[in-house]
């Protein structure tokens, strides 16, 4: 039996009429007919006797019935989820960022989402990149934010946004007083230098060590916050990324783009088996468009 043929069987048993059956799945009468006679025909057996105008089911139908009545609840249930999905109904997701994304980017993008879909919830946590690809992976997470490409054949990995790396220079220090691009080997001002193991971390140092550079450092960190904050407080000067430094305080410090330019990806990070549904796309999309309203502060 096809679809269309359970469903008006379903209708006639219910009604008892041709009328009613038309009357429940909004068609006309001849169309249950037509579909009626189509199903006996192509199951070889009549479904109902015919008496003054009435169906009266005959015992094969009613044992069709008991089963069909259970897969026509099985297919109410799967119009509602599909009604569902596609409104974002009860949606639930899982979005992972690294820290500093957690307080740059994500909070720009859920006053949107949340009133696009009032009745969806989303899960944020924050975490290091090899921490997130392992949570992708396991289904702990259905979507993420990262600085970097894992470049693991399990992660898919798409571009947002791209800015260059920042110079986070305190107001009064010699770098401050300079106009454009801030050279590595004219920095002056002790640096809050990043950890050893940070990428982006390291492909200043490498850029710096290219031009002969070698800035003074006592204090190191592990977030790109905790380094904004520091120079704000007037601990010397750092480089960091975009989105961080789009949230810098500009009464305290001032923003140079190194030279050579050091460019930054905004990565979203997904399974690549685990195709994303339109509230975490629509998600992805507001994500998107915070980053890129960061990196225009910047100009």
């Amino acid at each position: 039996m096809r679809l269309r043929h359970i469903e008006v069987f379903h209708a006639v048993m219910q009604a008892g009429t041709i009328s009613g059956a038309a009357q429940l799945l909004h068609i006309s009468q001849p169309a249950v007919t037509k579909v009626l006679q189509h199903c006996e025909l192509q199951l070889g057996m009549p479904l109902f006797d015919r008496v003054r105008g009435k169906l009266y089911p005959t015992p094969e139908a009613e044992r069709l019935f008991v089963e069909i009545d259970k897969l026509n609840r099985d297919l109410v249930s799967i119009r509602r989820l599909a009604a569902s999905l596609r409104s974002g109904e009860s949606e639930q997701l899982r979005l992972m960022a690294t820290p500093t994304l957690g307080t740059a980017v994500i909070p720009a993008a859920m006053t949107p989402w949340t009133r696009a879909f009032p009745n969806s919830h989303c899960q944020l946590s924050t975490n290091h990149t090899r921490e997130i690809v392992s949570a992708l992976l396991l289904g702990e997470a259905d979507l993420a934010l990262s600085l970097q490409d894992p470049r693991h054949p399990g992660i898919k990995v798409e571009t947002l946004a791209s800015g260059p790396m920042m110079a986070l220079c305190p107001l009064g220090s010699p770098e401050a007083r300079g106009e454009g691009p801030l050279p590595l080997d004219q920095i002056e001002t002790e640096l809050v230098a990043m950890a050893a193991d940070d990428p982006l971390g390291n492909m200043v140092a490498n850029a710096a060590e290219a031009q002969g550079a070698k800035p003074a450092s006592r204090i190191t960190v592990q977030t790109y916050q905790l380094a904004r904050t520091l120079v704000e407080a007037g601990v010397g000067m750092t480089v960091v990324d975009p989105f961080t430094a789009a949230s810098a305080d500009r009464s305290r410090v001032r923003l140079r783009p190194l030279a050579p330019m050091i460019p930054v990806q905004l990565y979203l990070l997904t399974a690549a088996n685990a195709p994303l549904a339109q509230t975490a796309r629509r998600l992805v999309r507001y994500l998107s468009e915070a980053a890129k309203k960061n990196l225009e502060s910047l100009t």
